[in-house]
């Protein structure tokens, strides 16, 4: 298979196999092109600081990330015990590769919050410009999180060499050739993949009506600070960690089901701009949470100062109104999306079944 567009009859007469072999070739043959690139830089960079991902890991993510999301919509017109093994593997390599980066990230979200809140600039001096625990603060989160990233770094260096990835690569392989398709993908593309798609998105928007968005619909969330939403009472009586983790689970359950809908709009060759949009907004969520957990967890290292702590928590605060803002942002860009799944699907293809437009982020 090639990856030149198909002509509008093609398109028209196309069955549901060739959709989504097509699809699957493309993404598989970047999965092959991308590991060994990746699995040097992996090699070639411990200790690394930079934020953003190599170019070989970006790529492989962004692989990892579509057949993990074709499988999971389409994953009916598949053999069903070898669509789930896939993407086991396919979730395993994901999470290890996100590991260091995400590391990476956080630590640049953290100290650079310290730095803001610490600075002692004229046109804006920081809250924290001064206080005796800001220095300490941040040395403890750079040492913390710099060996939380070397451990990362060892564990997927050492993943990276093992027999279960070569068994991962060679899976990817067969699906350049063929994909263990069940006779449903002899069906015509619309009549197969439509309904599925639509049952993402329908998961998307009852995800999205049982988030608590009016209390997020004012641009400072103090309320959202001091009253989570609806937590279970098991929960609600346990340490704080717990509930607000409780709190954070359904929008990060929401970023998965954006990312299935992208996937989804990709293989039917609809644009996804507003999509690409949620989920970067979601993504913000994801990541303040995440920086939120760790200033936490490092404000209760044993023998630590008074002003550390102190200063840890004002950082754990200053992130959790990042974790608002994000939702105020999601709850603002929400309502003006497409009415359901219809909304989404009945836009005309961007270039037609069969090619889908040029994925401009993970």
């Amino acid at each position: 298979m090639t990856d030149a567009p198909m002509t509008a009859q093609a398109a028209s007469t196309a069955t549901a196999g060739d959709i989504l072999s097509r699809q699957l070739t493309t993404q598989a043959g970047a999965f092959l092109r991308a590991l060994p690139l990746a699995v040097g830089e992996v090699g070639a960079r411990p200790g690394s600081a930079a934020v953003v991902p190599a170019t070989g890991t970006a790529d492989l993510l962004r692989a990892v990330r579509r057949v993990g999301g074709l499988l999971h919509t389409f994953g009916a017109v598949f053999e069903q015990t070898w669509a789930q093994e896939s993407r086991t593997e396919l979730r395993w390599l994901l999470n290890l590769l996100a590991l260091e980066p995400g590391y990476v990230r956080r630590s640049a979200r953290l100290l650079g919050a310290l730095d803001s809140l610490s600075s002692t600039d004229p046109d804006g001096t920081g809250m924290l410009a001064g206080h005796a625990g800001a220095p300490k603060a941040r040395a403890l989160l750079d040492r913390q999180l710099t060996l939380a990233r070397t451990r990362a770094h060892s564990t997927v260096l050492q993943e990276l060499r093992s027999a279960r990835l070569h068994a991962l690569a060679d899976r990817m392989t067969l699906l350049v050739g063929e994909a263990p398709l069940l006779e449903a993908a002899n069906g015509r593309a619309s009549a197969v993949l439509l309904p599925q798609a639509a049952a993402a998105f329908t998961a998307l928007a009852t995800s999205a009506q049982q988030l608590p968005l009016r209390r997020a619909a004012t641009p400072y969330g103090g309320d959202g600070l001091r009253r989570l939403g609806a937590v279970p009472v098991a929960r609600a009586t346990g340490d704080a960690d717990a509930a607000l983790a409780a709190d954070d689970a359904p929008w990060s359950r929401l970023r998965i089901l954006v990312k299935r809908a992208r996937y989804a709009l990709e293989v039917c060759g609809r644009p996804s701009v507003e999509l690409d949009e949620l989920d970067a907004v979601l993504g913000r969520h994801q990541e303040a949470a995440d920086a939120a957990v760790t200033a936490a967890t490092a404000a209760r290292t044993p023998r630590i100062t008074p002003a550390t702590a102190y200063v840890l928590g004002v950082v754990h605060a200053d992130q959790r109104l990042e974790v608002e803002a994000a939702r105020y942002a999601f709850g603002l860009r929400w309502p003006d999306l497409p009415p359901g799944p219809d909304g989404w699907l009945e836009l005309p293809p961007a270039e037609g079944w069969g090619h889908s437009p040029v994925p401009r982020t993970a």
